[in-house]
């Protein structure tokens, strides 16, 4: 079979690997659709254990069953999640599925930029999920990025008539738009440095997307009755985001650090500024099939319209373009790697 290996962002190369085979508990799936992540393009985090095939966001079709295995037949459309965890560890006990050691390392082999994938039993026993009539195999592979929404706005708790504030306009940031406006939030302001970014931002619901280098506090503080954000998620691993949030949470707050900065960067933090306000700082990583699960459900009920988000379609030869348009981060939003045309 074909597959694109990743050596860098500027060297992927469609290789040939054998098509892999289905042991007792096992599950071959064919990719039909490949959604590439930002994470897949964030060169520090990836190019350390390059070469390799990327790719989680995928779904496709079953094309061998394992012995042992009763759940699926060959020829459902499932989505796969890429990473699952123990579910009986102090950390999945306690809600944490996500900080989780098995979660951090399960996987498929060899990545969804592939034409067939590798699905190992504990991945079938709690990461497949066979998609609803109702949803496309483009819209499954939205799956994996909004479970990861899902539980980030949960830890975070945005509820109805809360103030967000996003700071990054890509894709994650805008799905945490729509999230929160299908979820009932009040006022929802995204941010960002590309004017066409904010562009689809203001499309696809937020009442304000202002360029990041304006005075985002002092906005807040006119548009909201002298109040800064009820919640601010940063989904942009640039430091100034960083610091930016937290100039712009109110009193009793939360700011959530949705994105990762590279490695070594460290945020002053002046205590004393949020000593009397009770601002909550939190993190969220990945998803849990819970959370899997309750974003199938959201994207078939139409909740959450996932499709209005792809940009661009790519054959696996093309991969290499793709990764350089979510790395240049300009006028694509979602791109999708088709193995299969």
């Amino acid at each position: 079979m074909h597959v694109a290996m990743y050596y860098n962002n500027s060297d992927i190369r469609l290789e040939e690997m054998p098509t892999p085979k289905a042991g007792p508990g096992e599950l071959v799936v064919k990719v039909v659709a490949s959604g590439i992540c930002g994470t897949d393009a964030l060169e520090w985090y990836r190019v350390k254990k390059a070469p390799r095939v990327l790719g989680h966001e995928i779904t496709g079709d079953i094309t061998e069953v394992g012995e042992g295995v009763r759940r699926y037949k060959v020829g459902e459309r499932v989505f796969v999640s890429h990473h699952v965890p123990c579910n009986t560890c102090h950390y999945c006990l306690a809600g944490h599925h996500t900080a989780c050691e098995t979660l951090h390392t399960t996987n498929y082999f060899p990545g969804g930029f592939a034409e067939y994938i590798w699905v190992p039993k504990i991945n079938v026993d709690r990461g497949v999920f066979v998609l609803p009539d109702g949803v496309s195999y483009e819209e499954g592979t939205f799956v994996e990025p909004l479970a990861c929404v899902i539980r980030g706005q949960r830890i975070a708790r945005v509820e109805p008539g809360k103030s967000v504030l996003i700071l990054g306009s890509g894709i994650s940031g805008l799905l945490h738009l729509m999230l929160a406006r299908a979820m009932g939030a009040g006022r929802v302001i995204t941010t960002d440095t590309d004017e066409h970014r904010l562009g689809v931002a203001r499309k696809f619901g937020a009442d304000a997307a202002i360029n990041a280098r304006e005075d985002v506090a002092s906005y807040l503080r006119e548009a909201n009755d002298d109040k800064l954000a009820d919640v601010v998620i940063v989904c942009t691993g640039s430091l100034p985001a960083f610091v930016q949030a937290l100039q712009c949470v109110d009193r009793g707050g939360t700011v959530q650090f949705f994105a990762s900065t590279k490695p070594g960067v460290e945020l002053p933090v002046q205590v004393d500024k949020f000593w009397r306000n009770e601002v909550t700082f939190t993190t969220s990583y990945a998803n849990s099939p819970s959370d899997a699960r309750e974003a199938i459900e959201l994207i078939r009920a139409g909740r959450v319209p996932v499709k209005k988000l792809i940009t661009h379609r790519l054959k696996l030869k093309d991969a290499s373009q793709g990764f350089q348009l979510v790395a240049e981060a300009k006028k694509s939003i979602k791109v999708i790697i088709e193995p299969h045309k």
